[in-house]
């Protein structure tokens, strides 16, 4: 098992499994079926962690898919803040391939993710206080 700094510090987000409308004509796992689960995991975790629905993504950095994903395969979306703007979180997500025989998980895909939050009208709105003093605190950057 992996045991990096970062991937101990990484929460699980959502599980899925590959199904066969899922697969290409590879034989392998849609690059944009991924692309859409990690962004669909990547809003539920932000808006869950900045305590409000109106979060919209903003970038996707580039996504390394490191391996395929064939049908029956179980995956694990994980995810953890990477930083927190004014109006804006950044997320840092992997998605896992999980063995059922051995617990053991393989790392497929890659990718950087940023939120803003905004108001009715869709204009970037600051993040509460109370989201940004549990980002310090995270971080270490004050006393808890």
């Amino acid at each position: 098992m992996k045991t990096s700094k970062q991937e101990q510090q990484m929460k699980l987000i959502t599980k899925r499994i590959v199904l066969g409308s899922d697969i290409g004509i590879h034989g392998n796992l849609f690059g944009g079926t991924l692309m859409a689960w990690m962004d669909e995991a990547a809003a539920a975790f932000a808006t869950e962690y900045c305590y409000t629905p109106n979060m919209v993504t903003l970038r996707v950095g580039e996504m390394m898919f490191k391996k395929p994903l064939k049908a029956g395969h179980h995956v694990r979306i994980y995810g953890m803040v990477q930083d927190l703007g004014n109006t804006s979180i950044t997320l840092a997500l992997e998605a896992r391939k999980y063995s059922l025989y051995s617990a053991e998980e393989t790392l497929v895909c890659h990718t950087n993710t940023t939120f803003v939050r905004i108001d009715d009208d869709g204009t970037p709105t600051a993040i509460g206080e109370t989201v940004k003093k549990k980002y310090a605190e995270m971080k270490g950057l004050v006393a808890v």
